[in-house]
């Protein structure tokens, strides 16, 4: 039987983001045409979002997807909150900060966009820490301890590599918001990611969310590459 090229709606929330790598607004939507709401949440990254702009990010709000801007905040307090209130007054389910960037930068970010949320009378955004990109080495303790101080500054979550999860979980509790970026199926290529877990490694060491890109956004069938992906988490999958 031959697989859908568009996916059919459902109601439960979606697992997987799917990251929009592209250099132009015109391929991202034709992408996105063919993804439904209900079975993927989207992340906009620099190069996108520099090329476009923000009424890209707009537009897929306004569709209904969930959006993860993945902008990855780096720099003084000050200006890290004034780009987090931005950030919620587009809309999106989730923004980044750089741990590293520190206690009171992430608190900054997390206080400017809960007053921003409450201004426009909206819900805030989930503010998630990067701790060590999944194109780098790093230790478990390493990324513990940036875990611990994105929580102690009150975000919602990290950014992290599935072989950390797992100690991220046990560490920091059931609440704490875990985004695996660097994933690639068993059937996919590895591409620049050092990193690498399969979606079922990801779900069982303890992800919320995995972060998809080329092994969809490059298939021949988007839409069935998600779901053979979805598939797999399945088994291990459970629910926000």
């Amino acid at each position: 039987m031959d697989q859908p090229d568009k996916e059919p709606p459902v109601t439960t929330a979606p697992k997987i983001i799917v990251a929009l790598d592209y250099p132009a607004a015109a391929p991202a939507l034709a992408l996105v045409d063919r993804l439904d709401p209900g079975r993927c949440a989207l992340k906009v990254g620099k190069e996108l979002f520099t090329r476009v702009g923000p009424g890209l990010v707009e537009t897929l709000v306004g569709r209904g997807f969930r959006v993860f801007l993945d902008l990855k905040f780096h720099d003084i307090p000050n200006t890290v909150a004034e780009a987090a209130e931005a950030a919620t007054g587009l809309g999106v389910d989730f923004f980044d900060v750089h741990a590293s960037g520190g206690t009171e930068m992430m608190k900054a970010a997390v206080e400017a966009s809960k007053e921003e949320a409450s201004r426009l009378g909206i819900a805030a955004p989930r503010i998630l820490a990067i701790t060590v990109l999944t194109s780098m080495r790093s230790t478990v303790d390493e990324v513990l301890a940036l875990a611990e101080r994105a929580r102690e500054a009150g975000v919602d979550g990290v950014v992290s590599s599935a072989w950390e999860a797992k100690a991220i979980r046990e560490a920091l509790g059931k609440d704490f918001l875990i985004v695996t970026p660097g994933i690639r199926p068993a059937w996919a290529a590895k591409n620049d990611q050092r990193r690498v877990a399969t979606p079922e490694v990801a779900m069982s060491n303890g992800a919320d969310f995995i972060v998809v890109g080329r092994p969809i956004t490059k298939a021949e069938n988007p839409a069935a590459a998600a779901q053979m992906i979805r598939d797999a988490m399945a088994p291990a999958e459970v629910p926000l």
